[in-house]
């Protein structure tokens, strides 16, 4: 039975290419959402791009019919601009206040209540990213429901960049021995490229090892970094050992680090990075960045200079690092990075156009990127160059991202096959008993 999809606004303002996906259904487009995509398109950030994007994809349809009486899509479905179904007649009783929202809802219900008189009726649906705009389309009757296109993988099937697998006692001793092992003699899922492998002695769990693969020779290798000490950290459990496996290897250029606040991830990756770039000399600078939510934001609003403007929002990059050098005062530590000079910290609002060769660059709080922004991020990475996203998809500021379609996720997913990445997912918290029992309980 073919359907009849009704647009909310933050559909198109989430993913311009939203109208291919509904196949052979009847896509509709209230007028009032025009109006409301026409307000954002002078933002200079993502919901600006958006919503000039949507507008040139429905300008394009434009050329080959009458939108108000329906065009045809590429995948067999119509697109319309729906002008008439306005009536508040049938809403006013229960919304009565003529907003934007209510405007759109008013469209689907009118059409809802339409084909149920007709024989060969369509079931319409109201897609929307606003829970709240589903709740109330709900108790109208009518169907709703949320944009998961963006979805880049159900919740149960995220990649964790590792394994736990039950191996005999002989196999595991030969891995002690030789430093390697075949992947095809453990019994475990299908392995990617530097994904980790702890393997336990099925007889005594507690004696463990853990190792990567190398894909090139189907290996699972010994760790080159379990104990090495960055900067005086040293890994506290096996997921930091991971880290900072992922963080020194020079042949892998895009680490991604997921876990809940407290893991370590931030500290981790600036303690490598310091000794990256101070000790080893294997990169001419470290630029941290993180964004700012929403990305390219003007920083305007706080009052002085670049850098006055930009540290309430690096602040906790700050924080890191005066644990690592060791200070107590933000002057201490401002005084060493501008004798350093080797180390940047940047906001990423002005990233596109750069070419970025022979650094290691930091993005923290990736979750709170869009595939577009995270594809702009990583197109800037230059020869000799190495970044790491870090992020907790729990904690998600951005009002169109969720944990399952934020740019960091599509980064995990997108590139856990390719040998020139690798990821691990943090579990345990490192910070104190009381931020693990809060990340847990709340």
């Amino acid at each position: 039975m073919k359907k009849i999809y009704v647009l909310d606004t933050n559909v198109l303002l989430q993913d311009p290419q939203s109208i291919y996906s509904f196949d052979e259904h009847e896509v509709v487009i209230p007028a009032v959402v025009l109006e409301e995509v026409d307000s954002k398109k002078r933002n200079m950030d993502e919901l600006g791009r958006n919503a000039r994007e949507s507008s040139r994809i429905i300008d394009r349809f434009r050329q080959t019919g009458q939108l108000q009486s329906g065009v045809q899509l590429p995948n067999g479905g119509v697109l319309r601009i729906e002008l008439n179904h306005r009536s508040f007649s049938k809403l006013e009783s229960v919304f009565n206040e003529r907003t934007n929202d209510n405007r759109i809802l008013a469209v689907a219900l009118n059409l809802h209540l339409e084909e149920e008189k007709k024989e060969e009726r369509k079931e319409v649906v109201l897609v929307s990213k606003d829970i709240l705009m589903r709740v109330k389309a709900d108790v109208l009757g009518i169907k709703a429901e949320d944009f998961l296109n963006e979805r880049i993988v159900l919740e149960e099937h995220l990649y964790e960049g590792f394994q736990e697998v039950f191996v005999n006692e002989g196999h595991l001793q030969q891995f002690f021995q030789l430093g390697k092992l075949p992947v095809n003699i453990i019994e475990c899922k299908h392995l990617c490229p530097n994904e980790f492998v702890v393997m336990k002695n099925e007889m005594n769990p507690s004696q463990s090892a853990i190792g990567f693969v190398e894909s090139n020779t189907k290996q699972i290798k010994k760790c080159n970094f379990t104990n090495e000490i960055a900067w005086g950290v040293r890994a506290r459990n096996a997921q930091q050992v991971m880290a900072l496996e992922l963080l020194f290897r020079k042949d892998i250029p895009l680490v991604t680090m997921v876990g809940k606040a407290g893991t370590g991830k931030t500290l981790l990756a600036l303690a490598a990075g310091l000794m990256q770039v101070e000790d080893l000399g294997l990169y001419k600078k470290m630029l941290v960045a993180r964004p700012i939510v929403p990305l390219g934001k003007d920083i305007g609003y706080l009052p002085g200079e670049k850098e006055e403007k930009l540290k309430p929002w690096m602040q906790p990059i700050y924080d890191n690092l005066e644990y690592l050098f060791n200070v107590k005062k933000s002057e201490d530590l401002e005084n060493i990075l501008s004798g350093i000079r080797s180390i940047q910290v940047e906001p990423l609002t002005y990233i596109r156009g750069r070419s970025i060769p022979g650094q290691l660059i930091l993005i923290d709080e990736a979750q709170n990127l869009t595939k577009h922004e995270v594809k702009t991020i990583l197109t800037r990475i230059g020869e000799g160059s190495k970044i790491v996203l870090l992020g907790d998809p729990q904690q998600i500021d951005h009002p169109y991202l969720d944990e399952l379609n934020n740019g960091l996720m599509h980064v995990v997913e997108k590139f856990k096959h390719h040998e020139l990445s690798g990821h691990v997912t943090m579990l345990k918290g490192e910070r104190s008993d009381l931020a693990q029992l809060s990340a847990d309980l709340l």
